[in-house]
């Protein structure tokens, strides 16, 4: 017999609506941006263990320039590398620069017959001629092909590289005037401006601010921080030399993401001009803090080379700032640091935007990022043995896939085969304590306050205000992984959960009993959902909890800020969610089964799991739950994959074990009282009934919903808008 007396209601998701809603929907952006369709979300758990790749570095073969390789005359010590954008010239304002020689890469978007003038292409057909193991890794389409060209130029003579947008148009037609292109790196030399250390907890900066707009963030920044529209206390000094990588600004359309792209404009504003204050200090970023780097306006010294590969696997808005935050930490190693400068480029916005799902891989994870960065240590005994464990640590962590640390161990090699030398490791130790900031140290600067889209972040309005919820949101259920159960097919559900939900949770994870390993969706049957929960657990070790939801119940986060994480949540309050079996008389096989393999495994139980169950149910009854929510905090974790693991085989349903193990770990007076008892549940629905009629967005969790159609699923986000009115956007 089925657990329920009447079937459960399944939910019919239908991804083409959101799939449609990309190029329209300005709110998919924020939909995506905490989106599991990121690589630690995505990636179905590894069957096997990672292997490390082995490589020997004094055997790689050298790779000169051949006469027979393409350009093979070309030589410079300065070289400025783009995208051969599709584009039309006039959204081409990159120019020859004096001193300079201009390389462009081509992938599969770049149209027969391009030029730009004064630039040398290398086509697709260079590319696989010049003998880099690389270039097999690289994607057919998206910056992440400029690899080809940064070798090309490390190969030919190169000392600097400048990491540019074909938009650029550089102020004064002078890049050499804007940027330290020679470095003094004599002690007692220049001495530039730096970020005071003074709060090891702050760790990411926005340096908007300091050249006057304090309104502004750029791609990459931890929503979180875009708030922080102070001006600095102090600011300290370091000695110049070690600015290995250099960040410009850019006047016009400066590198923001989307969030602020479509919140601060409508269709009927005149394209963004902003400006940034060309006269204050370019500032330093010292150890233990970082801020965003891109690929549009980004100088790369040769000590820095080995930084300016793209991952491959990850979106092509994403692999910047990836790489930006991982070079800034492995920059370290060898005594150098980033410099933020004034603006170099002027950038028009004349263009489209870029697509709301090239951001998907942003945000997701890029706060987890940054802090295993800073937490991360190597004992390796050279600067591309330290590279390469950093990039093994980061795919273990699922912030990239597989595929970038065998790219990355072929990138090293190309890197040695061409003749680079790479830097020698700082005795400088990470952890040593940090130097105390006396008065004489500390230095006042005060930006200037310049015309923005808004002075500050606090007068955006309503706009502001719905970003501070998500960024509310965002900050309780950060840390919490959401595992979905699907019903319906999951190629018409998965991504519509992840969607949804993914802006919210570090992760989602999504089973069916019909796995789909290119939708990264897990199999797990629905009847014994619980015994597959501890392969997730394993999986995300540091979470601070996980969330079980299945399909047909709609979670309304908002309403959950004021629960316990660190206490158990169920629907034992939910009089139709949870109730008492008598064993006794009763005259159902499947309960009568259910109950003799529950006394077994509680029997089977230590002892003070045995008290607690007892104590709460006694010997002649059972519970059962619906079990389609449930929570689990961190210190419940091991009690839970314990018990499952001594349940074994026995065939308990998931709707019989979910209560029997919550019961077992503790007592209900110890569960959560302000979790889930606001839960709208309905099971006698007249066949008639709507969702909106039952729906309320004061309530924890609503149940059944029923979405079969792409009017049902308009119906249901019109209905939870009233609960977070940025849904509004999808339709």
């Amino acid at each position: 017999m089925p657990p329920h007396a009447s079937p459960t209601p399944a939910s019919r998701r239908v991804v083409y609506v959101l799939l449609a809603a990309l190029a329209s929907a300005p709110f998919l952006l924020l939909l995506l941006l905490y989106d599991g369709a990121s690589p630690s979300a995505l990636c179905p758990a590894a069957s096997r263990r990672l292997s490390y790749p082995s490589v020997l570095w004094s055997r790689v073969p050298p790779l000169p320039a051949l006469p027979t390789s393409p350009h093979p005359a070309l030589r410079a010590s300065r070289w400025i590398v783009f995208s051969a954008s599709p584009h039309h010239l006039r959204h081409r304002p990159l120019r020859s620069v004096p001193g300079w020689q201009l390389l462009a890469v081509a992938d599969e978007a770049t149209p027969a017959g391009w030029s730009h003038p004064g630039a040398v292409l290398l086509t697709l057909a260079d590319q696989a001629l010049l003998g880099f193991r690389s270039v097999a890794f690289l994607p057919t389409r998206g910056p992440a092909r400029k690899a080809a060209a940064y070798l090309f130029a490390v190969q030919r003579g190169a000392r600097v590289i400048y990491d540019a947008d074909a938009r650029n148009a550089v102020v004064g037609g002078n890049l050499s005037c804007h940027f330290d292109v020679d470095l003094d790196q004599r002690q007692g030399g220049a001495v530039l401006l730096q970020y005071s250390h003074a709060d090891p907890n702050r760790t990411v900066v926005n340096p908007y601010v300091h050249f006057g707009q304090p309104s502004v963030w750029p791609r990459g920044l931890p929503l979180e921080r875009a708030g922080e529209v102070g001006s600095e206390e102090f600011y300290t000094e370091v000695f110049g030399g070690g600015q290995f990588i250099q960040q410009g600004l850019c006047n016009g359309l400066p590198d923001v993401d989307a969030v602020f792209y479509f919140t601060r404009k409508s269709s009927e504003m005149e394209a963004f001009d902003f400006r940034f204050d060309a006269d204050a200090p370019k500032v330093a970023l010292p150890q233990g803090m970082m801020t965003p780097v891109n690929y549009v306006n980004t100088l790369f010294h040769s000590a820095a080379f080995w930084g300016l590969a793209l991952p491959v696997s990850v979106s092509p808005m994403a692999s910047d700032v990836i790489r930006g935050y991982w070079v800034q930490r492995i920059l370290w190693e060898i005594g150098g640091y980033l410099v933020v400068y004034p603006p170099t480029v002027h950038r028009i916005d004349d263009v489209h935007a870029h697509p709301f799902d090239d951001e998907k891989d942003i945000h997701v994870n890029v706060g987890r990022l940054i802090k295993f960065l800073l937490e991360w240590r190597s004992r390796k005994q050279t600067l591309f043995e330290r590279i390469l464990d950093l990039s093994y640590a980061m795919t273990e962590e699922r912030f990239w896939a597989e595929k970038d640390l065998h790219f990355m161990a072929a990138w090293l090699q190309d890197l040695v085969a061409v003749g680079y030398r790479q830097p020698r490791l700082m005795s400088l130790e990470i952890d040593r304590p940090r130097a105390t900031i006396g008065h004489g140290d500390k230095l006042e600067f005060s930006p200037k306050k310049l015309p923005s889209v808004h002075l500050g972040v606090e007068e955006i309005g309503e706009v502001s205000t719905e970003i501070g919820n998500l960024i509310k949101w965002r900050k309780h259920f950060g840390d919490v992984v959401l595992i979905v159960h699907c019903t319906e097919p999951v190629d018409r559900t998965a991504l519509e959960w992840r969607l949804l939900y993914g802006r919210i949770f570090r992760a989602v994870v999504i089973l069916s009993e019909q796995g789909n390993s290119d939708l990264a969706v897990e199999f797990s049957n629905l009847a014994q959902a619980y015994k597959y929960l501890p392969k997730v657990f394993d999986r995300f070790a540091g979470a601070q909890g996980f969330l079980f939801l299945q399909d047909h119940m709609v979670l309304n986060y908002w309403s959950l800020l004021n629960a316990d994480k660190a206490k158990l949540w169920i629907t034992n309050q939910v009089k139709e969610s949870w109730s008492d079996v008598p064993l006794q008389g009763n005259k159902n096989d499947w309960f009568v089964n259910q109950g003799e393999m529950v006394k077994k495994a509680v029997g089977s139980f230590p002892f003070h799991y045995q008290a607690n169950y007892k104590r709460s149910v006694g010997e002649n009854k059972i519970i059962h739950c619906s079990s389609e929510i449930f929570y689990i905090p961190q210190r419940h974790i091991s009690d839970f994959s314990y018990l499952v693991k001594v349940i074994g085989s026995l065939d308990i349903h998931h709707n019989i074990a979910v209560p029997m193990l919550f019961l077992a770990m503790d007592s209900p007076s110890n569960f959560e009282s302000k979790s889930l008892t606001k839960l709208v549940y309905r099971t006698d629905l007249p066949s008639n009934t709507t969702f909106s009629t039952i729906y309320t967005a004061e309530a924890h969790a609503v149940y059944p919903v029923k979405v079969r159609n792409e009017m049902d699923f308009v119906k249901l986000i019109r209905v939870m808008a009233s609960g977070d009115p940025f849904l509004m956007e999808l339709v």
